[in-house]
């Protein structure tokens, strides 16, 4: 699937609220991010903060692959719509 920045911020999105469902990655998402519990809404509503959900879960592959077979995604499609936000070579690769 080809991603819009739109389309790639909703599914940014998708993937926080599949982090939200669950503790440990939702305690290592704001762990890295610095956020808190309490700051989550107000940063969910921004739209920078789905660049930083994607890179938290591009860093594990075994996340990478459980969110997408949840999302009912293929996993490449996280990339993709990681490049969409930040832009080709955005993240060390050329594309």
């Amino acid at each position: 699937m080809t991603y819009t920045r739109e389309s790639a911020q909703d599914l940014a999105m998708g993937v926080l609220l599949y982090m939200v469902e669950r503790p440990e990655l939702l305690g290592g998402f704001l762990g890295a991010t610095g956020l808190q519990p309490q700051d989550l809404r107000q940063a969910a509503g921004n739209p920078d903060i789905a660049l930083h959900v994607l890179d938290y879960l591009l860093e594990d592959d075994q996340r990478v692959l459980e969110a997408a077979a949840d999302l009912q995604v293929v996993p490449g499609d996280l990339m993709q719509a990681r490049t969409a936000l930040a832009g080709p070579g955005s993240y060390g690769w050329e594309i």
